[in-house]
């Protein structure tokens, strides 16, 4: 036996490897995905959860508005670019939701599709879920919402259903399972709270030092 087998045998044997208990014991925890304790903040009646999220999201430099349907996204979409003084020109992918929109009532808006190269100024989202008691927001990847439209514009523009801000993150990530199936997950899952910052630097905060310097939340019925 090598050196190498002996001490290997050893980590094997401090880590039980072969114990058939043990085995049983990391199938049932990964079949399962038991939940963990869910904090009672998040847990509140749906208007009071959207206002905690919307509250949330502020605090971390996010600004929030509220739609009444997807009829209104298109002259919202204007209105904020407008308001940031930002070319006519939006960013997103090919999400079905983002898509109903009637974007023939803003012609002056100019719709880009696909992941981003970097070069746009304002990328458009739609997040799979969102979480009240943090103001974070679940997106996953996909052709959908490509995930270079989240982190490379300046600006990030994200629509999240009213339905799917939900009290906590465990109960967003069960949905996800539900979603996709057990084993078949996507391939990257962004959970985005505020625009990117850093006070690396004398302690001083910094807006879109690894992204996106602005982070605009429309959150739709409700």
């Amino acid at each position: 036996m090598s050196g190498r087998d002996a001490i290997l045998n050893k980590v094997r044997a401090s880590l039980g490897a072969g114990n058939a208990n043990r085995a049983d014991a990391v199938r049932d925890r990964l079949s399962g995905a038991p939940r963990g304790l869910i904090p009672v903040r998040g847990q509140l009646p749906d208007a009071a959860r959207i206002d905690l999220f919307a509250y949330q999201a502020e605090k971390v430099h996010a600004t929030t508005e509220r739609l009444a349907s997807y009829a209104d996204l298109p002259a919202a979409i204007a209105a904020y670019l407008r308001s940031k003084n930002l070319p006519a020109s939006i960013r997103m992918g090919d999400d079905p939701r983002l898509n109903g929109a009637d974007w023939s009532t803003q012609p002056a808006l100019e719709i880009l599709r696909g992941p981003s190269d970097g070069n746009d100024e304002t990328g458009l989202s739609h997040a799979f879920g969102a979480v009240a008691e943090t103001g974070t927001l679940v997106l996953h990847s996909g052709g959908d919402n490509p995930t270079t439209v989240n982190f490379l514009p300046e600006h990030h523009l994200v629509v999240v259903d009213a339905r799917d801000v939900a009290g906590d993150l465990e109960t967003v990530l069960a949905r996800i399972r539900d979603k996709f199936g057990k084993g078949q997950m996507p391939r990257t899952l962004n959970m985005i709270t505020g625009p990117s910052r850093s006070g690396d630097i004398e302690q001083k905060m910094l807006l879109g030092a690894h992204g996106p310097r602005a982070l605009h939340i429309m959150v739709v019925g409700g």
